[in-house]
């Protein structure tokens, strides 16, 4: 494809004395403007080709390439304590309530959290149904924690479609999905320092306060139900 777009344009641009023989044309030979001249034109067509097929081969790259050779050899998963002071900010929550996030994480209950987004092929599949096996195991206990599922794709996810999304987990009454505007998720992202940039870059991180005024456990990484479930028990067995 690239030869054939460059002898048409060489051919078009070439003055008509400097054609060959074989296509009808007077055998003279090239001067050194004409020469000049086919070398800039090819020079130019062979980049705008290069620059086409590059332009095709990034349109049909997979966004998630990333993730998907972060699933297929996981990181070790890193635990951490943090202090993170909760922004005063409204969400959405999926039944459609305005709500205070500040407020919402202000549980007595130990809170589990993550942040997903519905239209997600890797990395949010894997952390919800971290958090459905959590929930399962946990059975009557998983009234006594609270679980926070916070949208990072506030413009798609519309409360109907993360309402949707929890069916499709079996989300029970303790766990919550919250959306609202890109500058209020994206200020959620940040006080709990989760945010890259955009949510094709988004990593795998899951995290656990066991009380008000407490610090915050963090899991980055993809945590296992037991390994979560390992921090969860333990606060509640305190309670």
């Amino acid at each position: 494809m690239i030869h054939r777009t460059l002898a048409r344009v060489a051919t078009a641009r070439l003055p008509s004395g400097a054609r060959s023989a074989k296509e009808g044309g007077p055998k003279h030979e090239i001067g050194p403007q004409a020469a000049l001249l086919t070398s800039l034109v090819l020079a130019a067509a062979a980049a705008l080709c290069l620059s086409s097929a590059r332009a095709e081969d990034s349109a049909g790259a997979d966004p998630h390439a990333h993730h998907h050779h972060m699933m297929e050899a996981p990181p070790a998963v890193v635990r951490s304590t943090t202090n993170y002071t909760v922004p005063d900010i409204t969400l959405v929550r999926s039944d459609g309530a305005r709500v205070s996030l500040a407020h919402e994480l202000d549980d007595p209950r130990p809170v589990l959290l993550d942040f997903i987004y519905t239209t997600c092929t890797t990395i949010c599949p894997v952390l919800s149904q971290t958090f459905a096996e959590v929930q399962k195991q946990l059975g009557a206990d998983a009234a006594k924690v609270k679980m926070v599922s916070v949208s990072i794709d506030p413009e798609e996810d519309t409360p109907v479609r993360l309402a949707d999304y929890a069916k499709r987990y079996q989300a029970g009454p303790q766990w919550s999905f919250y959306t609202g505007t890109m500058q209020a998720s994206i200020a959620v992202q940040r006080s709990f320092d989760v945010y890259r940039g955009d949510k094709m870059n988004h990593s795998p991180v899951t995290l656990f306060r066991a009380a008000p005024g407490q610090p915050w456990i963090r899991l980055d990484g993809f945590a296992t139900p037991a390994a979560v479930l390992g921090e969860v028990r333990t606060q509640i067995a305190q309670k």
